[in-house]
């Protein structure tokens, strides 16, 4: 019997890797993809950045938004926490973005915590865009949620926007409802929710790459 059951565990042990490689071999790749919850969000402009001689566009990149408004000050607190909890663990990834946008004369504020996030690690894909309240709303009011800005701007929601400007998340979360967007001011949200998301979107797009130049190998 423990012959038997020797040889058993032999097999296994040998046809587990060998049907993997011939799963992914294939060519057949079956992931979760993160769900569109709203299309072509936003626009397709490009914006001049705060503190940086440069323009950014939400076009061509994975961006992760936030509305910072004129409460900088406040809201920093709770972008803190999507610093450490998915900013440090993905902003080695080429094309993903993240965009804070802010109100006038927030400039000081922007320095101070983008000077946070550089004692830690590098503050280079973290970008500032500054916008009057109406431009500010309109761009809020394209992402077509059930959510809010507050009396400055402002909301403690961050989203995932993909690069054809889809706003990502989940058509049914646990509770039944469409997630639109994660709470920064919850840093489980971030660990659990947020995280596991942002992971998701990341694989499609490695996928996607690593598919592409396949079938360019096999074009040459």
């Amino acid at each position: 019997m423990k012959i038997k059951k020797k040889h058993l565990v032999l097999s296994v042990l040998f046809i587990l890797p060998l049907f993997a490689y011939m799963f992914f071999a294939s060519g057949v790749y079956n992931f979760a993809k993160l769900d569109t919850v709203q299309e072509k969000v936003l626009n397709s402009k490009s914006y001049p950045l705060v503190l940086k001689d440069s323009l950014i566009t939400f076009e061509g990149k994975i961006t992760i938004l936030s509305f910072l408004g004129s409460d900088v000050k406040t809201k920093k607190a709770f972008a803190f926490n999507l610093k450490e909890k998915i900013y440090d663990k993905n902003k080695d990834f080429n094309d993903l973005q993240f965009v804070s946008l802010v109100a006038p004369n927030q400039s000081d504020e922007i320095r101070s915590f983008i000077d946070a996030i550089d004692y830690t690690s590098e503050a280079d894909k973290w970008f500032f865009v500054e916008l009057e309240a109406q431009e500010l709303e309109s761009l809020f009011e394209s992402l077509k949620t059930d959510l809010e800005l507050d009396e400055r701007h402002s909301t403690a929601s961050v989203f995932i926007i993909d690069k054809n400007r889809n706003l990502r998340g989940r058509l049914e979360d646990e509770d039944g409802s469409i997630r639109y967007a994660y709470n920064m001011a919850s840093v489980a949200e971030l660990s659990d929710e947020m995280k596991d998301d942002v992971n998701i979107i990341l694989a499609e797009y490695r996928l996607a790459l690593k598919k592409y130049n396949k079938e360019k190998d096999d074009a040459e």
